[in-house]
């Protein structure tokens, strides 16, 4: 069994690589950007709830994320691993996955953090072409996914794995994979 969390900066390659590692692993890829859009879709009442946070640009509050989660990890094709992406996302939700985890008497396996420096996140995103990714808005979202996830981090100390997050993706990739045997 592989239960992972997959944390580094926005544009660090988390959901290039999710994709990839949950293939190779064969475990589901959970993105709550993906759970989001899901629950909004189908006009769930979770979903009507993240919709209005959603379309006036908030962030969804940890109560409606860690319920989508909760659902999505008791489907049949997560009992035997998962990768998350985007979540937990503080340590508070960090509390709530362990809990989930526990009462279904499982554990996280491994915390893979991607590590990309600054520099490198910014040209990455700057080079999306994207209109609302200037330099001072990408500068800015460092800046908050440091401050909130340095403590995650410590949280997850014993169970963290530091990856080097440049290179081509089947390069990353394999780095992440021989980790976890390592770890193993």
């Amino acid at each position: 069994m592989t239960r992972l969390v997959l944390v580094g900066p926005p544009g660090a390659g988390k959901g290039t690589q999710a994709v990839a590692l949950s293939e190779q692993l064969r475990i589901p890829h959970i993105s709550t950007g993906d759970l989001f859009r899901a629950h909004v879709g189908n006009q769930t009442p979770l979903g009507q709830e993240a919709k209005r946070y959603l379309d006036s640009g908030e962030l969804v509050p940890d109560t409606v994320t860690n319920e989508m989660v909760r659902e999505r990890l008791a489907e049949p094709d997560a009992k035997s691993g998962f990768l998350l992406d985007g979540f937990p996302r503080n340590t508070k939700q960090a509390e709530v996955l362990g809990q989930i985890l526990s009462d279904a008497d499982l554990a996280l396996d491994a915390v893979i953090q991607l590590d990309v420096a600054e520099d490198v996140v910014v040209e990455r995103l700057l080079s999306r072409g994207r209109g609302d990714d200037t330099e001072d808005v990408i500068r800015r979202r460092q800046q908050i996914y440091a401050s909130e996830t340095a403590p995650l981090l410590e949280y997850y100390a014993d169970k963290l794995i530091t990856v080097d997050g440049v290179g081509e993706v089947d390069e990353i990739s394999s780095r992440v994979l021989e980790a976890l045997r390592e770890r193993q």
